[in-house]
């Protein structure tokens, strides 16, 4: 739980000290900025932005009941921000599984890429697909949002 919060809170950290430097320099409006700027970095690194994990085995329960594609995550992953970003609201359609809290996600992934955590790794239908193109993704999720 602690792991998935030290990017964010690196950014937040590294921002205040950046911005305390640049205030008391005489740059109280450079400091805002720059503290807006992390602040939004450590937002968009932190669990947060992405909707709640489940469990690898409920995942791929609701994946055997609905059909949709399991999304395997973790925190301060680029790839897994860009794929979360670009799904926009149907995101939320996909069954997301955080590997560093759920060891049987990790595992999940480890099978999948030769024995690496590589994510996001994407599984529909029982096939797996690492770092897949968002729209690909958005294709796989049932046309009513």
């Amino acid at each position: 739980m602690m792991r998935t919060w030290i990017f964010p809170a690196l950014f937040a950290l590294c921002g205040l000290l950046v911005a305390t430097g640049t205030a008391l320099s005489g740059s109280p409006g450079e400091a805002a900025a720059l503290l807006l700027m992390f602040v939004l970095l450590a937002g968009m690194n932190s669990p947060l932005v992405f909707p709640s994990s489940v469990s690898a085995q409920e995942a791929q329960r609701r994946s055997a009941v609905d059909g949709r594609p399991v999304v395997y995550w973790r925190p301060g992953c680029t790839y897994c921000l860009r794929l979360r970003s670009r799904l926009g609201r149907r995101a939320r359609q996909l069954h997301w599984v955080n590997i560093w809290k759920d060891p049987d996600g990790a595992a999940a992934v480890r099978a999948a890429n030769g024995g690496n955590e590589t994510v996001p790794t994407v599984v529909v239908a029982g096939e797996s697909h690492t770092n897949p193109d968002p729209s690909w993704v958005r294709e796989q999720l049932p046309s009513s949002p």
